[in-house]
C-alpha cells in the first residue's frame, strides 16, 4: 500500500494520487494504478475505457459530463502540465457547485480521481500537454453535458496564461450555467 499517496480534498469525493517513483541512473519505473491498492483507498471502480488527448498551450477542454452514462475518471499528464477542474454538479450535495483545481505535470505524477457526479475540465498550462483519463463507462456522444469554463455561479479562478490566447472548441463556447 507505500504505492500511492492520497491526498482528499475539501470536496467529498475528489482525491489526489501521487503515486510512488522508483528511479536511477537509467530512468525510472512506477505504477499508475492497481486495482487492488485503489480499492483499498476507496476507489473500487470498474474502468472500461482509456483516453488520450494532446493540446497546445492555451487549450481548455470542459467543462464536460454525461448526463445518463456519468464515468468515473482517473486523469494524469504524461507530458507537459495542466491546470485541472472538477465542479460538485451533484443535486443534492452540500458542496453543489464547488470546485476544485490541481495542477497535474509530467514532472508532479499527480492523478486525479474525478467521480460520478462532477463535470470536468482543463487548461493547458504548458506549450503542449498530452493528457490521459481512465472512464468508468463508455462515451455516448448524444449523452454529454457542459458547462460554461467561466460560469459566475461556479466561479473557477483559471490561472492566467501570460502570451497564450484560450482556445475553445465551438462546442464549449456554447455551454451555460449549472445544470
Amino acid at each position: 500500500m507505500d504505492k500511492f499517496l492520497v491526498e482528499t480534498c475539501d470536496i467529498d469525493g475528489l482525491k489526489i494520487i501521487t503515486p510512488r517513483v522508483w528511479g536511477d541512473a537509467r530512468g525510472y519505473f512506477m505504477e499508475t494504478y492497481h486495482v487492488r491498492d485503489f480499492a483499498a483507498i476507496g476507489i473500487d471502480v470498474h474502468f472500461v475505457q482509456d483516453n488520450q488527448s494532446s493540446s497546445t498551450k492555451g487549450v481548455l477542454r470542459g467543462l464536460h459530463f454525461q448526463k445518463r452514462h456519468p464515468q468515473d475518471k482517473l486523469v494524469r499528464v504524461i507530458s507537459g502540465e495542466v491546470f485541472d477542474v472538477a465542479v460538485d454538479i451533484r443535486p443534492s450535495s452540500p458542496t453543489y457547485g464547488k470546485w476544485h483545481g490541481v495542477v497535474l505535470s509530467a514532472a508532479n505524477k499527480k492523478q486525479f480521481f474525478v467521480p460520478k457526479g462532477f463535470a470536468h475540465g482543463f487548461l493547458v498550462l504548458s506549450d503542449h500537454a498530452e493528457f490521459f483519463y481512465k472512464c468508468s463507462d463508455f462515451y455516448f456522444p448524444d449523452d454529454e453535458g457542459g458547462i460554461s469554463y467561466d460560469d459566475p455561479q461556479i466561479g473557477i479562478e483559471w490561472p492566467l496564461l501570460e502570451g497564450a490566447e484560450l482556445k475553445l472548441s465551438e462546442r464549449d463556447m456554447r455551454w451555460g450555467g449549472l445544470p
